[in-house]
């Protein structure tokens, strides 16, 4: 779970110096997952990019459909949440077998962790990680033999903010220790400071515990929290690791902002596409604050914003995933890239969005999608992506001229040349006028002199909304202090709400949710009214 650190480490990690040195390549490969050159491959030498989400099973053991929701909504692994029994319940060899069961079923690479680890030397009830060692020990009959699906992460966070120079030797031990009994998976270790390693422990030390794995087939964890508020923090973090040739994911990262800070979610989604590491975000449903659940209740229909984001968003799941090739999700070898798509063209232009088609690119094996990015001189971002020859894109601005074009990739993860640019200019105007809907409006949770709430947009129309405005106001003085989802305009008790890209289109019979937090007197009224785009919405 999250556990944020105090102000030092916000000026601490600025100071860091990179690591140098790089790591070797491994003496001894794994038997499926390894690390080569710094990358995480699989047995058969294809790159493999772990795009997924955390699911806390220890605490939820009958959730387990969740492992087909995630995969249905695109993403290539699962980080499962364990105990060894030293603070939760322990998870049996029994119930361990049938979780990597249900993530080879659903076509999953699964993150197995021990969470009783989480913030030893500051939490009294932590246990060691070498409790966890002997607790994956424990399991070798039921892993052995799955190093194509399964990687060891040894322990959550497994240090907290006292003396975390602490976490090193342990670690090193505990990596010895599965070593020595065998193991051959893969093995993640997390960093320190609850995972977020403001104080530089794991990124300074990070190449002496990597040489204590004789195989090499070692990959470190970082967690990104409120820490990581600015683009500097995370490129600097990150860079220093692939500089060294040393394999890094981000194994857990939020983004909705909360008393702590405002997690810079969009440059970590970012540098990881464009570095191609990892990221598995925290986390599926059942936080204690459900600020960070990605969805609602368990729901895979009801994302919540921060769920929308990550799937759904740029950089996201649905765009940047791509299956493991022992699934079937490409061809072992392969590293011939499709030709380039022809040259979009666009139609149902309207003031917020528009339709691109193309001809369609061909491959040795087959194309499996396309991403469709907006060029901006010598820089291009990526806008959505398709498994077919068109796409929708959304969240545009009226009258603005913009330049697109399109990539092709196969299952390999294999991308094309760039198709020929387009230039299409919006129309005039505003959002979809007189639409159906309805607005939900709910306090998450309140404190002295602040709150978090969320309000959910049903579109109960039979057309799509493409753009919008939400109306509403405030009756006891409350203020938005930050806003996930959508991007607000204040005066008085009168508040204004327009879309973020990840949110402006409302399918018909579909929603969007928005997220936020504000600042409260003795009284937190609920809104009583809500207009989209000047029509009155119905309240649920």
């Amino acid at each position: 779970m999250v556990r944020l650190v105090t102000l030092l480490g916000l000026v601490a990690l600025g100071v860091l110096g990179p690591a140098t040195a790089h790591a070797q390549s491994p003496g001894t490969l794994a038997t499926g997952l390894h690390i080569t050159d710094g990358r995480l491959v699989e047995g058969n030498g294809n790159d493999f990019i772990m795009r997924g989400v955390n699911h806390a099973h220890t605490w939820y053991p009958g959730e387990t459909q969740s492992l087909a929701d995630v995969k249905a909504l695109g993403a290539n692994t699962v980080r499962v949440v364990l105990s060894n029994g030293h603070r939760w319940t322990r998870n049996s060899a029994a119930d361990v077998a049938a979780v990597v069961g249900q993530c080879k079923a659903n076509r999953l690479i699964c993150v197995l962790e021990v969470h009783d680890t989480t913030g030893y030397g500051e939490d009294a009830a932590a246990g060691t990680l070498d409790q966890a060692a002997d607790y994956w020990i424990g399991l070798k009959d039921v892993l052995a033999g799955e190093e194509n699906y399964v990687i060891v992460n040894i322990g959550n966070e497994p240090w907290g903010n006292t003396n975390p120079a602490g976490w090193t030797d342990p670690t090193i031990a505990a990596i010895k220790k599965l070593r020595n009994a065998g193991f051959e998976h893969t093995i993640m270790v997390d960093a320190p400071n609850w995972g977020q390693d403001w104080q530089g422990v794991m990124r300074a030390n990070a190449q002496s515990v990597y040489d204590a794995d004789t195989t090499g087939n070692l990959i470190f964890s970082i967690h990104m929290y409120s820490v990581y508020d600015t683009a500097q923090e995370i490129t600097d973090y990150l860079n220093a690791f692939v500089n060294a040739g040393l394999p890094i994911l981000i194994g857990e990262f939020g983004g909705p902002p909360d008393q702590w800070g405002d997690p810079d979610e969009n440059t970590m989604m970012a540098t990881a596409q464009q570095l191609r590491l990892g990221y598995l975000a925290w986390s599926w449903s059942g936080n204690t604050d459900p600020i960070l659940d990605l969805s609602i209740g368990f729901d895979p229909d009801q994302l919540s914003s921060w769920g929308q984001r990550i799937f759904n968003g740029a950089n996201g799941i649905a765009q940047t995933s791509r299956e493991a090739t022992v699934f079937g999700g490409g061809t072992p070898g392969d590293t011939q890239a499709p030709t380039a798509p022809g040259t979009p063209t666009a139609s149902a232009v309207t003031a917020t969005s528009l339709t691109l088609a193309w001809s369609a690119a061909t491959d040795n094996v087959g194309v499996t999608g396309y991403d469709v990015v907006r060029v901006n001189g010598g820089s291009e971002t990526t806008v959505a992506a398709s498994t077919t020859n068109t796409v929708t894109v959304t969240g545009l601005t009226a009258a603005t001229t913009y330049t697109f074009a399109v990539y092709a990739r196969d299952a390999a993860g294999n991308r094309s040349a760039r198709s020929a640019t387009v230039n299409v200019t919006t129309d005039q105007g505003g959002g979809t006028p007189g639409a159906g809907c309805s607005v939900g409006y709910r306090v998450v949770g309140e404190w002295p002199g602040g709150f978090q709430g969320e309000i959910t947009i049903r579109n109960t129309g039979t057309t799509a909304i493409s753009g919008w405005t939400l109306a509403f106001a405030f009756a006891d003085g409350q203020t938005v202090t930050n806003m996930w989802g959508g991007t607000p305009t204040q005066s008085g008790g009168a508040v204004s709400v327009t879309p973020a890209s990840y949110t402006s289109t409302v399918p018909a019979a579909g929603s969007v949710t928005v997220g936020f937090t504000g600042s409260k007197g003795a009284t937190n009224t609920a809104p009583t009214a809500f207009r989209l785009n000047g029509t009155t919405c119905a309240t649920t």
